[in-house]
């Protein structure tokens, strides 16, 4: 007899929640919204559960069905009359507190480096920051992104499938304020110096890993990028 609906194992999909920036999470240089897109669409195609979300001070309210925070969202120009000042956004920013505290993974893209800059908890949070005057990037174009850690989960599927290199046509940060006890996974070369690209963050019980990866939609064009996505993705997921 063929089993009843009730006798019928789902699988257990994970569901995905990204953050796409907008209002004082946007910039003129990053469209938030085809990233976000291009991000969901390589998970779904991955067989995770994605949602995307907007930037709005209670885009956190609803996340106890949530697996994983993706953050793509950047340093706009908070404008009170727009969308509130900043005691609007503090429960937003303590519900990210929270969500990173418990333990739960947080992926933060590109921009998520010079995002949330009104939280006092980001920073920690995220293992490291762009520092406006410091951080900065050569043109973007053709990249390469070598695995500093072949032995890290998120590095050791790059190292086995594609020689221990990411390339994308993207940009390369340089001179992020990092902090101690981060795992660096991907670096890159710039004015001879090995810069931090690609991270994870489990210092206080986090669970985060920062990719600097993804200016534009561009980015998402290349195999080993995206599976550079999974494979974090992957990791940040594990039991």
């Amino acid at each position: 007899m063929a089993p009843t609906a009730d006798a019928v194992t789902l699988p257990d999909v994970k569901r995905v929640l990204v953050l796409s920036g907008r209002g004082r999470y946007e910039d003129p240089w990053h469209d938030m919204a085809a990233t976000s897109h291009r991000v969901a669409t390589v998970l779904t195609e991955a067989g995770y559960d994605v949602v995307v979300r907007g930037s709005f001070p209670n885009a956190l309210d609803d996340v106890a069905d949530v697996d994983l925070l993706v953050v793509n969202t950047g340093s706009g120009r908070p404008d009170a009359a727009h969308d509130g000042d900043d005691a609007r956004w503090a429960p937003f920013h303590e519900a990210v507190r929270a969500w990173a505290d418990a333990g739960r993974p947080v992926l933060a893209l590109h921009q998520g480096a010079n995002t949330f800059g009104d939280s006092p908890h980001w920073e920690r949070i995220l293992g490291g920051r762009w520092v406006d005057g410091e951080s900065m990037h050569p043109p973007i174009g053709p990249a390469t992104f070598v695995v500093a850690d072949p032995d890290h989960p998120i590095g050791a599927p790059l190292v086995s499938r594609l020689t221990g290199a990411v390339t994308a046509f993207d940009e390369r940060y340089s001179y992020l304020r990092v902090a101690p006890g981060i795992d660096v996974v991907l670096t890159q070369v710039h004015d001879d110096v090995a810069h931090p690209v690609v991270w994870a963050h489990q210092v206080g019980g986090v669970r985060v890993a920062y990719d600097g990866l993804g200016h534009d939609v561009r980015s998402y064009d290349s195999a080993s990028r995206r599976a550079l996505l999974r494979s974090e993705v992957t990791w940040l997921l594990a039991p």
